[in-house]
C-alpha cells in the first residue's frame, strides 16, 4: 500500500477514535448538558481540521453528529429526534462543524502559502546576492545554473542564451534539458510545466525581448518564482556587462594615464643625459684642436651619462619583469645585517660624507631572503632618503623583530610627504610634486623596491610628517627551522 493512502486511512481512523473517546468520556465518566458535549465535538473537529485538513474534518463532523444524535439526544439509543428543536440543533451543529472545518482548513492553507512565499522570497534574495557578486559576464553565466540548484534545491538547471548559442549547465547534460528543448521553448516564448517529469521551462526576458531559456528538473517551482528568477538573471547579466564595460573603460583610462606618466618620466629623466651627451659630442666634433685633458673630460661626461641612460633602461626592464612575476628569488637564511651592509657598500659613493646611523636590535633571527634582491630594495630607500633630505641631516637605518617578520626602516629628516601624496608614492612613475623637477629620477625606484619586498612575502609602508621627515619600512619573513627527516 502506498504511504500516502496509509496516512489518509490512519488520519480518518484517528478522527473516528477521537469521536468515540469523547462519547465514552461523557457517557461513562462525566455527565454534562448537551451544549457542553456539542462544543467539545466542535473544538475537536477544529483541531483535526487544522492538523489534517478538510476531508478528515468533514468525515469527523458527520461521525460526531451521528454520535451526538444516537447517544445524547432523545430518544437516546436511536438515530431519531423527538423534538423539532433538537433537529434544528443537530443541523446547526453539522453546519457549524463543516463551516468551522472549512475556515480552519482555509486558514491553515493560507498560513502554508504565506510560509512558502516567505521561503521563496528568502531564496530569491540569496540568489540575487550571489548573482551580484560577479562583475564578469562569463563567470556569472557559468555559476547561474549551479546557484539555482543550490538555492532552490532542484535536481538540475540549464540556461540557454540566444546571442551566444550556448547552454550553461549545473552539471552533466540532462536529457530532458537538452539544447533542442531549450531552443523550442524560446521560440514559443511561453512557460512550460511538465508536472509528471518534474520539468519547468521559462523564457528569460530583458524587457520585452527574449534573450534565452531557463530549464529546471527534479522539482516544480512556482511560476512566480521562476519568473522572478528569470528577471534576476537578466538584471544580473546587464549589471555584469555594465561592470565589465566600466572596468574596461577604467583600464583604458589608467592605461592612458600610465602612458602619459611614462612619457613625462622619459622626458624628464632622459633629457638631461641626452643633452649632456649631445653637447659633449658637438664640442668634440666642432673643436678638433681641443687639448687631451679637455677631450678626456668630455668623453668622461659621455660615459657617465651613457651609464645613467643604461640604468634608466634597466630600471624599466626590472619593473616589467617584476610586474610579470618573471623574477626568481634565491631564498636563503641570512642575518638582516648582510642586507644592510651590502646596501651601504653599494651607496658609499653617493652618500659621501652624510652620517648614517644604524640601529639593529640584538639577537634578531635569520630572515629568508635573496640578499641581492633585498639589497636592491634597501638601496632604493637609502638613495631616496639621500636625494630628498638635506645633506647635513643624518639617515637612520633600524631593524627590529615584529611577530614573524623583521622590520627594516630607513628614516630621513627631510621635508616630509603630504598625506594626499602618501597614497601615490608607490605608484609607477609618480614623483613628488615639489621635487619632480628639482631631483632627477624616473619614479620607478620605490615601485621596484615594493615589488621586490612583496615577492619575498613582505610588505612596504610609509610614515611621514610635514617638515619632520619620512620613514620607509619593509618586512621580511623570519626563517623558521625546518624539520629534518632521517
Amino acid at each position: 500500500m502506498r504511504p500516502s493512502i496509509l496516512n489518509h486511512i490512519l488520519r480518518f481512523g484517528a478522527a473516528f477514535a477521537i469521536v468515540i473517546a469523547i462519547t465514552l468520556f461523557y457517557r461513562k465518566l462525566l455527565h454534562v448538558n448537551d451544549t457542553t458535549i456539542a462544543l467539545t465535538f466542535l473544538l475537536s473537529i477544529l483541531a483535526v481540521s487544522t492538523v489534517w485538513g478538510m476531508a478528515v474534518s468533514v468525515a469527523m463532523s458527520v461521525a460526531a453528529m451521528l454520535a451526538f444524535n444516537f447517544f445524547f439526544l432523545p430518544p437516546v439509543g436511536k438515530l431519531a429526534v423527538a423534538d423539532a428543536q433538537n433537529w434544528v440543533a443537530l443541523i446547526a451543529f453539522l453546519v457549524v462543524a463543516v463551516l468551522a472545518s472549512r475556515l480552519s482548513t482555509s486558514a491553515r492553507q493560507q498560513a502554508a502559502d504565506a510560509s512558502a512565499r516567505e521561503r521563496d522570497i528568502e531564496r530569491l534574495y540569496r540568489f540575487s546576492q550571489g548573482l551580484l557578486e560577479s562583475g564578469n559576464v562569463m563567470e556569472l553565466l557559468n555559476r547561474i545554473p549551479a546557484q539555482i540548484v543550490n538555492v532552490f534545491e532542484v535536481g538540475a538547471a540549464a540556461l540557454f542564451l540566444a546571442d551566444k548559442q550556448k547552454v550553461y549547465r549545473s552539471g552533466p547534460v540532462t536529457p530532458q534539458l537538452d539544447t533542442e528543448n531549450l531552443k523550442a521553448i524560446m521560440v514559443r516564448a511561453e512557460p512550460v510545466f511538465d508536472l509528471p517529469n518534474g520539468l519547468c521551462f521559462l523564457p528569460v526576458r530583458l524587457g520585452v525581448r527574449t534573450i534565452g531559456t531557463l530549464g529546471t528538473s527534479g522539482s516544480i517551482l512556482p511560476r512566480q518564482t521562476l519568473e522572478a528568477i528569470g528577471t534576476l538573471i537578466a538584471i544580473a547579466m546587464e549589471h555584469a556587462r555594465a561592470v565589465e564595460q566600466l572596468g574596461q573603460t577604467e583600464a583604458a583610462r589608467q592605461g592612458e594615464q600610465l602612458r602619459t606618466a611614462l612619457l613625462d618620466a622619459v622626458t624628464h629623466a632622459l633629457r638631461t643625459p641626452l643633452t649632456s651627451i649631445k653637447a659633449s659630442v658637438t664640442n668634440l666634433l666642432s673643436n678638433p684642436s681641443l687639448l687631451d685633458g679637455q677631450k678626456h673630460e668630455l668623453l668622461t661626461i659621455i660615459n657617465e651619462e651613457a651609464d645613467r641612460l643604461n640604468r634608466l633602461v634597466g630600471e624599466a626592464g626590472e619593473m616589467a619583469k617584476l610586474d610579470a612575476g618573471e623574477v626568481e628569488l634565491r631564498l636563503e637564511a641570512h642575518p638582516i645585517e648582510d642586507v644592510i651592509s651590502a646596501s651601504l657598500a653599494h651607496c658609499h659613493g653617493s652618500l659621501g660624507s652624510r652620517v648614517v646611523n644604524i640601529h639593529v636590535a640584538p639577537n634578531l633571527p635569520m630572515v629568508r631572503v635573496d640578499v641581492a634582491r633585498a639589497r636592491e630594495a634597501l638601496v632604493q630607500l637609502i638613495e631616496n632618503a639621500n636625494q630628498y633630505s638635506p645633506h647635513d641631516r643624518p639617515i637612520t637605518i633600524t631593524a627590529e623583530l615584529s611577530g614573524d617578520f623583521v622590520v627594516t626602516s630607513v628614516a630621513d629628516r627631510g621635508s616630509g610627504i603630504d598625506d594626499p601624496e602618501q597614497a601615490l608614492i608607490f605608484e609607477k612613475f609618480y614623483r613628488g610634486k615639489d621635487q619632480r623637477y628639482s631631483v632627477e629620477g624616473t619614479g620607478m625606484g620605490l615601485p621596484i623596491a615594493k615589488a621586490i619586498v612583496e615577492a619575498h612575502g613582505g610588505a612596504m609602508s610609509l610614515t611621514s610628517q610635514h617638515d619632520r621627515g619620512s620613514v620607509f619600512s619593509f618586512t621580511l619573513p623570519v626563517e623558521r627551522a625546518r624539520a629534518t627527516h632521517p
